[in-house]
């Protein structure tokens, strides 16, 4: 094992797996970080691929996976259209999962999630909405109280110890030793993969410090990091190794515009690659530019899930007029029964009418409005989730 510039792991501690205490099973303790930092949870089954840290970097990596198929929007008990992903061909399946929590609390309530093997697929809703304990329990850190879920076709919590090797995780933000360089904390993560071999490891932890654009700060200590770096450490701590699913809990977070463009990018590359990336952000224009499927939460249970596209074109747009007399368009479209009208610095915009738009825009001209734009623009992913949950986007929760 190579030595490390600080702290070595201890070679048994390294080769166990860290469970939360509630978690059934017996393991050992992979060495606690530093004081104010957060603790790393790994799995392997003996021989497997890999350490997945629960709370900080896991592995992944190009493993060649099915192209995602056409999967219809399907309702909140999962109803699915014609060319719904069926369970067994799903890298995430879950069926009527639920969870309470003591004192009553609902969290999640009758999930029927599918994510298609291939697809970059978002996890979306407003706080407190689910999806950090829905994740927890596809990742096995606490037991669901009614329902299955499978990851990779198995059984969760009860295969943890088999599926985790496979799944690279990076949730609510990676756990990393501050007094280590950036560098040698990755090769901390890789020291603790039991399949992992010493002779390339130097090579490993430089290739995936170069993906996330960290080589030029690999030698810094981590303490010094950007909440932006921290980030991305944790995105190489999950590279290290090829992994067919990766889990991501706001990966963007902490990063400039550029930092996300490139974010974004790499987590392109590896779904082209056949890597199946589930991703839960706050941010909606992220998921619409990456994600090939999401599913919208909301209050523990999950409106709906499908293509983006598709789940795009179920909102209605917006009526846009582009006028400088913005006043008396505002006027004529509310005697023209023109509802939800908004004035703006460039005109009026408003919910499209169900009666033919010339008609609408020849009143506006008849009444000398200098109309210059007339139109209904494209509903968003963000127009869709608030028609389907009724309310505006929070952070993750």
């Amino acid at each position: 094992m190579e030595e490390l510039s600080a702290v070595e792991p201890d070679p048994a501690q390294a080769a166990g797996a860290a469970f939360p205490a509630d978690q059934a099973g017996s393991a050992r303790t992979v060495p606690a970080p530093e004081p104010g930092s957060t603790g790393a949870v790994s799995a392997r089954k003996p021989g497997g691929t890999g350490a997945v840290p629960v709370r900080g970097g896991g592995g992944t990596g190009a493993v060649p996976a099915r192209k995602p198929g056409g999967v219809g929007t399907v309702s909140a008990r999962g109803a699915g259209g014609v060319g719904a992903v069926s369970a067994q061909d799903a890298v995430i399946a879950t069926r009527a999962l639920s969870k309470r929590y003591r004192g009553g609390q609902l969290a999640v309530d009758g999930l029927d999630l599918t994510v298609p093997a291939g697809s970059v697929f978002g996890f979306l809703g407003p706080n407190g909405s689910g999806k950090t304990t829905t994740i927890r329990m596809l990742m096995g850190l606490i037991e669901p109280t009614s329902g299955t879920a499978r990851v990779l076709g198995q059984p969760m919590p009860r295969s943890t110890r088999a599926v985790l090797p496979h799944v690279g995780a990076l949730i609510e933000g990676p756990a990393l030793y501050g007094f280590l360089s950036g560098r040698d904390n990755l090769v901390r993560y890789d020291a603790a993969d039991p399949a992992a071999d010493p002779r390339t490891r130097r090579t490993r932890v430089a290739t995936a410090l170069d993906r996330v654009g960290l080589t030029a700060a690999a030698g810094k200590k981590a303490k010094a990091y950007s909440l932006g770096m921290k980030q991305r450490l944790g995105l190489a701590a999950a590279l290290l190794q090829p992994r067919r699913l990766l889990v991501l809990d706001e990966p963007t977070n902490g990063l400039d515009p550029q930092g996300m463009r490139e974010i974004r990018s790499l987590v392109r590359e590896l779904a082209s690659d056949g890597t199946t990336v589930f991703l839960s952000s706050h941010l909606l224009d992220e998921i619409e530019q990456v994600c090939t499927h999401a599913a919208v939460m909301a209050q523990g249970r999950l409106i709906t899930q499908g293509p983006v596209a598709d789940l795009a074109a179920g909102a209605r747009g917006r009526l846009v007029v582009t006028t400088p007399d913005a006043g008396d368009a505002a006027r004529i479209l509310k005697e023209q029964g023109v509802a939800d009208i908004v004035v703006t610095e460039t005109g009026v915009t408003a919910e499209p009418p169900d009666r033919e738009l010339a008609h609408l825009n020849a009143a506006l001209v008849t009444a000398g409005v200098r109309v210059r734009g007339f139109g209904v623009e494209r509903a968003s992913l963000e127009d869709a989730f608030v028609a389907l949950t009724g309310e505006g986007f929070d952070v993750a929760g």
